[in-house]
């Protein structure tokens, strides 16, 4: 299931056992997909693959940050939250909460610095005014 509220894009899913380490937990690079896979969701709920095709523009991340909080384990059902907090003129920067749903505690959150480039050249762009448009901010502390 997901949903996009106040700017908030919200996904849920059940941790599956394939992202479970040796430590009994998920892995942390598992939260690094869940980040890309919420960010490309909830984009492509805002804006269709064939307008950025269109306009020749795509998203790449620059750097990515996350904070582990607490373990997730297989099988808990997790809420992946993410917004844009910022948008610059060739980056959007989004925040991301995981939080698991039996007992609502944020599990870890992170952040990362995306960058809109011209799909032909693979620079960064300027972010056209109608891909901006299409994002609510949501700046910190109102979420």
């Amino acid at each position: 299931m997901n949903s996009l509220e106040a700017g908030i894009f919200r996904y849920e899913f059940t941790v599956p056992e394939a992202v479970i380490d040796v430590n009994g937990h998920v892995n942390n690079v598992a939260y690094v997909q869940w980040m890309q896979d919420v960010a490309i969701q909830h984009a492509a709920a805002l804006v269709s693959e064939s307008v950025l095709r269109e306009i020749g523009g795509a998203w790449v991340a620059r750097s990515h940050h996350i904070e582990y909080l607490r373990p997730a384990f297989a099988g808990d059902d997790i809420e992946a939250r993410t917004w844009i907090a910022d948008l610059r003129r060739v980056r959007a920067h989004r925040r991301y909460q995981f939080v698991r749903l039996s007992d609502g505690v944020v599990l870890a959150k992170g952040e990362t610095d995306w960058v809109f480039i011209d799909t032909d050249t693979g620079l960064p762009r300027s972010i056209p005014e109608e891909i901006k448009a299409a994002f609510p901010l949501v700046p910190d502390g109102q979420q």
